[in-house]
């Protein structure tokens, strides 16, 4: 797998993406994934009318910041005239690249007709595209599913219309909407998408957490490179880690006790600094959550399970730092070796 990807006139230095994913990828975390090597990390869905309103949360979630390798703004929405404007905002923030989203499933987004509701509405779609690359100087991709369902796989097509209303790339779930995530991604589907078009990136989507189901998305869709999902909760190292891999044919690395824990301080401590305090910490436990269920400390599932319901439940990063390296750290395996009924304990000695 050759290294970097073209995007009209942007050059990703990976082809291992991560996905725009509301109430995951904000600031701190793509800053973290940046850090750790991710060439690429979307906003999280950004409804267009509502930023074009200036409604302070949404604002928030196009924040941009310093360290980033690049700007990629994901916007939602369902009016041309407030896609393109929308776009221009997202341009004068400092976007390198706006995508448009055509693939959400939620149905408090697709009710509205917006997300992967646009698959069953092609028209209106490529009127959005056409709205937003008329708009921008910027390049304009778009993230969408095979279809609204199985009677209405259509994404060949509309990529193919995408690719003659200027779109740059274009990104496939390999599921229909009615799919929500039951089943598996039909990545072979994805490859009706790369014969559909011709000049730009494909890029596929869904059920990729390892080196060895990367290569087969691949290999199954004829891609020009994959893209992340819920495989990155708790592993904000995943996209680089996965890079790595594909390039030198090496076993996926996981990070030991003390980078981990390391990672999981800095991003908590960066989330109360972004949203101040207790909203940071409330944001955070998701976060905090699938750190937890992710690592293989404790070896015990339950114990685990227990250990990620107490540590949600504490009240101050402070806390949080202390319970989690005496659960986590090599100085006090003792501990992590306990029963996390004795947590509060634990943070005590910990202290």
């Amino acid at each position: 797998m050759n290294a970097g990807l073209q995007i009209g006139d942007v050059r990703i230095a990976g082809r291992v993406l991560m996905a725009p994913m509301t109430g995951i990828t904000d600031l701190p975390f793509r800053l973290l994934a940046s850090k750790l090597g991710a060439a690429y990390v979307a906003t999280e869905m950004v409804a267009s009318a509502e930023l074009a309103r200036g409604r302070p949360d949404v604002v928030r979630r196009a924040a941009v910041g310093g360290g980033l390798p690049l700007t990629v703004i994901q916007l939602v929405g369902r009016d041309p005239e407030i896609m393109a404007e929308g776009a221009r905002m997202a341009e004068a923030a400092g976007a390198d690249i706006i995508d448009l989203n055509f693939g959400c499933p939620a149905k408090e987004v697709t009710g509205s007709a917006c997300g992967s509701a646009l698959m069953r509405t092609p028209d209106l779609a490529c009127r959005l595209m056409e709205a937003a690359v008329k708009a921008v100087s910027r390049p304009v991709t778009v993230k969408m599913r095979l279809g609204w369902d199985d009677d209405c796989r259509n994404a060949a097509e509309l990529a193919r219309r995408a690719e003659d209303l200027g779109v740059k790339a274009v990104t496939v779930h390999g599921r229909t909407r009615k799919q929500f995530y039951t089943g598996q991604a039909d990545w072979g589907a994805v490859g009706e998408v790369k014969a559909a078009v011709s000049s730009i990136p494909v890029i596929v989507n869904g059920d990729i957490i390892t080196a060895e189901q990367a290569r087969e998305a691949l290999t199954q869709s004829g891609a020009d490179a994959l893209m992340l999902g819920r495989g990155v909760y708790g592993r904000p190292w995943l996209s680089a880690h996965l890079e790595r891999a594909l390039v030198d044919g090496t076993q996926l690395q996981e990070p030991g006790r003390e980078e981990r824990l390391d990672i999981v301080i800095e991003h908590m401590r960066a989330s109360a600094a972004f949203y101040g305090l207790p909203l940071g910490l409330k944001m955070f436990r998701k976060h905090l959550g699938w750190y937890v269920e992710q690592a293989p400390w404790p070896e015990d599932p339950v114990e685990r399970r227990a250990a990620k319901a107490r540590l949600c439940r504490l009240e101050t990063v402070e806390e949080v730092e202390r319970a989690l390296s005496a659960l986590w750290r090599p100085a006090v395996d003792q501990f992590s070796n306990s029963s996390v009924e004795n947590l509060p304990q634990l943070v005590k000695a910990a202290g």
